[in-house]
C-alpha cells in the first residue's frame, strides 16, 4: 500500500519537480523565493492530478472472477510455470 501511496506522490509532484528544474537553469539572477513567487501554482496542480488519474485510468483494470469463483495462482511442474487460473 505504501508502494502506491508513493508512485502516486511521485506522479503528482513531477511537474512540480521539472517546473523546478526548469526554472533553475532559466533563472537570470533570480533567487529561489522569486522563481516560487512567479510559478503557476494551479497549472501545475492540474497537471500533477491529470498525471495522476491519467495512470489510474491507463492501468484499471476490469477483470476478473466473478463472486464465488476460486482463483488458483500459478504453480511450477515439471520446471514450467503453469499460469494462473479462475474456477
Amino acid at each position: 500500500m505504501l508502494r502506491i501511496v508513493l508512485v502516486n506522490l511521485l506522479l503528482f509532484l513531477l511537474p512540480f519537480l521539472l517546473y523546478a528544474i526548469y526554472a533553475w537553469f532559466k533563472r537570470d539572477g533570480a533567487t529561489g523565493a522569486a522563481i516560487l513567487d512567479d510559478a503557476p501554482i494551479a497549472w501545475l496542480l492540474t497537471a500533477g492530478a491529470a498525471l495522476v488519474l491519467g495512470v489510474i485510468v491507463y492501468f484499471i483494470s476490469f477483470e476478473g472472477g466473478k463472486p464465488g469463483q476460486t482463483y488458483h495462482p500459478a504453480v511450477v511442474r515439471d520446471g514450467k510455470i503453469e499460469p494462473g487460473h479462475i474456477d
